[in-house]
């Protein structure tokens, strides 16, 4: 394994090389720094409606540019959380996969999850390396995506050719010794440079603060682009990663009691026993893309996507508590910290997916009225066959990490292979009803067949539905800088209740859980500050099991019962002053439970779901040329441990600091970052996912260092 980094970082380090002397052949000068503009201005691809503007679309989406991420020393999708006070933790273990809610709703990793538009699974760990930016669309995604959780979309959007030589290397460090170097190059070629490439390649070495969790990152992509005529664009592209690393086990409750997340060493990971075993995500992409200008009002496109999931997933999983003393619980750890330890290996998961989208664009006039009118077909597939899964135990733990389990009891469980087929039309158009108003019309139709069966042929379930989620917005100018506007859609989600012998309606498909939100929000931008607030109310429905639910046949039944209802206020600016800056966003949310039979049930919080957030990133630059300091703070309110919310994890707040330095060597530029997240090595629990009917609970990271050089042409 070390000989095959070694390779690649000798394979990136002979690129630079070579470019660099290529630079230095052909100009003494300092090349062009590109300067963006304002975010606002920036298109989301996310939200479906063309080129239009962040700042003048009725919704509410952020964008995340590979720049940020960098400052912040960001590797994964989980860090993103940092960044906007609408997007939290859902069960965030490092060396895992990383999970998000958006304004309280935990984001479907099979449905929610997007690379350059197209649908993809994220139950994996997604490379950044190649990435160009993160887009994030809140609210309700009905028009986007065929099924899907409703608090929002997250895009991943690939790194493309650009139209000047690129050139950048960059190593990073961190505390503890983890090391990463990685190379982004990017060419073109061919009379008229009808030709382009570009070429992301990164190695890494990790060892986190936390103990036990020593693992390796490796990515390499490549994307390209040919003009094939003045109104026709051919791109491909293709991407592998693999990571290698242990997962961090969450804590708990002990017994009856919250422990206090000060005594707690947050870098103890409790998946240290001798027969542990590193997480492997092992990860292809590719796909391809034809664009077609028709005339000069319509274009064509056909997007095809292909994704290869490969996983072998271990953990030494603690999961209860049965002490020899009779002390028993199903969901917690023991009172004096010992828990039952499983060793948990599902090895070799496959999941595959594809996806080829034909759309059509361009706007027309129509009795009098100017449209902008997309459309199209997605025809997407997916696929997740596994093995037999290892599930032995119970050993014993403790939340000490000094406790050993050996030779525990070997047992195999069957896993399940699920499929899935999906067709999906979808419409969409921006009417402009006169100089300040604009309507915003949209719908998609989807028809999916789904199939799922244990490993052993057992439990099989077949059925299909159709469903059209509609789409409404309006929005005023009250000048050409200001927007109100308000909105109306509907999402979709499809289930099947389990099909076991205690269920009465076991296999059966459930009626769709068609989820609606109302949104109403102001927008202001300008060179200096882009600023906006916004109200919105969200209703899900949901399913309760009704009855014993024991081990006996038909003693349960999965029934609709209410519904999930989040209603909240964001808020979010960007502030833009010389020589610095201020991005900041806070979100107040009431989640509760309503409608349900069981009067116990309604009022209740969802766990896990902060209801007070805020999030601060300022930067300023000093007297000395090319120097920067930044910081930022992270407010997450008090989060619900237990369903029945008897127990809360308090607030917390988290400080980070950094510095950028940038500065010219020959005609190469050298940026330079440093950076200290948690300052104050501030120690509380970070979240409290309730997974699986068991509380767990992560605390935050403690205070770590890094740094990084970045070296660009």
């Amino acid at each position: 394994m070390a000989h095959q980094h070694l390779t690649l970082l000798s394979f990136a380090a002979a690129l630079l090389c070579s470019t660099l002397a290529h630079a230095q052949q052909a100009s003494n000068a300092l090349p062009a720094v590109s300067v963006s503009g304002r975010s606002a201005d920036t298109p989301v691809s996310v939200g479906g409606f063309g080129d239009t503007p962040i700042a003048k679309l009725p919704i509410q989406a952020t964008l995340l540019g590979s720049e940020r991420l960098l400052d912040l020393g960001l590797s994964s999708l989980a860090g993103i959380t940092a960044l906007d006070a609408s997007i939290g933790d859902a069960y965030n273990s490092q060396g895992y996969v990383s999970y998000l809610k958006i304004r309280g709703f935990d984001l479907d990793n099979r449905f929610n999850y997007r690379r350059d538009g197209l649908p993809i699974n994220a139950e994996t760990a997604l490379s950044l390396a190649n990435k160009s930016s993160i887009e994030v669309l809140k609210g309700s995604s009905g028009i986007q995506a065929g099924t899907s959780a409703p608090g929002g979309l997250v895009n991943l959007v690939v790194k493309r050719p650009t139209a000047a030589p690129l050139s950048s290397l960059l190593l990073s460090v961190s505390e503890r010794g983890t090391v990463e170097a990685g190379v982004d190059l990017s060419r073109r070629f061919g009379e008229a440079q009808v030709f382009g490439l570009r070429l992301n390649a990164s190695v890494a070495e990790l060892r986190p603060q936390l103990r036990d969790a020593k693992g390796e990152r490796r990515a390499v992509a490549l994307a390209g682009d040919w003009r094939l005529a003045p109104d026709t664009l051919l791109e491909g592209e293709f991407e592998w990663n693999r990571q290698s690393q242990p997962s961090q086990a969450g804590f708990s409750l002990l017994g009856e009691r919250l422990p206090d997340a000060k005594s707690i060493d947050p870098r103890t990971n409790l998946n240290n026993q001798a027969w542990s075993q590193p997480v492997v995500f092992d990860n292809h992409h590719a796909s391809l893309r034809l664009q077609q200008r028709l005339n000069a009002d319509w274009k064509a496109q056909a997007h095809l996507g292909l994704q290869r999931l490969k996983t072998d997933d271990r953990l030494a999983y603690p999961f209860g508590c049965s002490a020899a003393d009779g002390t028993y619980y199903a969901d917690r750890y023991c009172p004096n910290g010992d828990f039952d330890q499983y060793d948990f290996r599902s090895e070799n998961e496959r999941r595959d997916s594809d996806a080829l989208d034909l759309s059509v664009a361009g706007n027309f006039v129509a009795a009098g009225l100017r449209h902008e009118l997309s459309t199209g077909l997605l025809f997407s597939r997916f696929e997740s066959h596994f093995q037999r899964q290892i599930y032995s135990g119970p050993g014993t733990g403790n939340i000490s990490g000094q406790l050993p389990a050996k030779d525990l009891p070997a047992g195999t469980d069957e896993n399940t292979n699920r499929d899935e087929r999906s067709r999906e039309f979808y419409l969409r158009d921006t009417i402009q009803l006169g100089v300040q108003w604009q309507a915003w019309l949209g719908l998609r139709h989807t028809r999916l067949t789904r199939d799922s069966v244990r490993t052993d042929g057992s439990r099989p379930t077949h059925y299909s539905q159709s469903f059209t989620t509609p789409w409404l917005g309006l929005s005023y100018a009250l000048s050409s800088q200001h927007m109100v506007y308000a909105s109306w859609g509907e999402g979709v989600e499809s289930e099947v209740a389990p099909n076991r012998s205690r269920y009465t309606n076991a296999g059966q498909a459930l009626p769709a859980l068609k989820s609606e939100q109302f949104e109403i929000g102001f927008k202001a931008g300008s060179n200096t500050v882009d600023w906006g607030i916004n109200v919105f109310d969200t209703q899900r429905p949901a399913w309760r099991d009704v009855g014993t639910c024991d081990d006996n046949d038909n003693s349960c039944t999965r029934v609709a019962d209410g519904e999930a209802r989040h209603r909240g206020v964001e808020a979010q600016a960007d502030l833009k002053w010389r020589g610095g800056g201020l991005l900041a966003s806070a979100m107040k949310l009431r989640a509760r439970r309503q409608g349900s039979a069981d009067p116990s049930l309604n009022g209740l919080k969802p766990a896990n779901v902060a209801e007070r957030s805020l999030k601060l990133q300022a930067r300023q630059n000093l007297g000395l040329p090319g120097l920067q300091l930044q910081a930022g703070l992270v407010y997450e309110g008090a989060r619900a441990v237990l369903p029945d919310n008897s127990l809360s994890i308090p607030s917390w707040t988290r400080l980070d600091l950094g510095a950028r330095y940038e500065h010219s060597l020959g005609n190469q530029l050298l940026i330079w970052r440093v950076g200290v997240d948690n300052a104050s090595n501030r120690r509380a629990w970070k979240e409290s996912p309730f997974q699986y009917g068991h509380v767990y609970l992560y605390p935050l990271a403690p205070r770590t260092w890094r740094a990084s050089l970045e070296l660009s042409l």
